[in-house]
């Protein structure tokens, strides 16, 4: 019998590389049919293990989700970007590898998120998905966010809306 230790931890520059594939395989999923092909394939491309090399040395505050000896998601999160809403945190991105998704892992890297974003000193946080993401959409709303804001979105010439979620202090 083996056991598989799972862990949510910060990103160690180490990481780089493993922490680039889970994002082009996250976000290649979630946003398969959404945002226009090239203009995915752009920001997947910007995002390679140098991006986050750099990001990770600078103390940008990535958490991840170790599965075994497998990055299976990430989130990242700091200082609410939107100065017109009034919350204090905000979780940029968070995502799972698509076999990771459904399991209860999301909730525990949201939560971590959150519990860092409190001891910071921000009260309240905000995360932003595209409004025709559902999943994202789904899974916000089950976490208790509310709705407060919706904006805009380029992606080539394809135009989305989006949606910000909101849990209060």
């Amino acid at each position: 019998m083996s056991t598989v230790l799972i862990d949510i931890r910060r990103a160690q520059p180490e990481d780089a590389v493993a922490l680039a594939e889970a994002h082009d395989e996250a976000w290649r999923t979630a946003y398969l049919g959404l945002i226009p092909g090239p203009e995915l394939d752009k920001l997947v491309a910007r995002r390679g293990p140098s991006w986050w090399d750099a990001a990770i040395r600078r103390g940008s505050r990535i958490a991840l989700l170790v599965f075994g000896e497998e990055i299976a998601g990430y989130s990242n999160y700091g200082r609410n970007r939107a100065k017109s809403l009034a919350y204090g945190g905000e979780v940029y991105e968070l995502y799972l590898r698509p076999e990771y998704q459904g399991l209860g892992f999301g909730r525990k890297l949201f939560a971590m998120a959150k519990r860092d974003l409190v001891q910071a000193g921000h009260s309240g946080l905000v995360v932003w998905a595209l409004s025709d993401n559902d999943a994202a959409v789904g899974f916000y709303r089950a976490l208790g966010g509310r709705a407060v804001a919706r904006s805009t979105e380029r992606f080539g010439a394809k135009v989305l809306d989006k949606v910000a979620f909101a849990w209060p202090r």
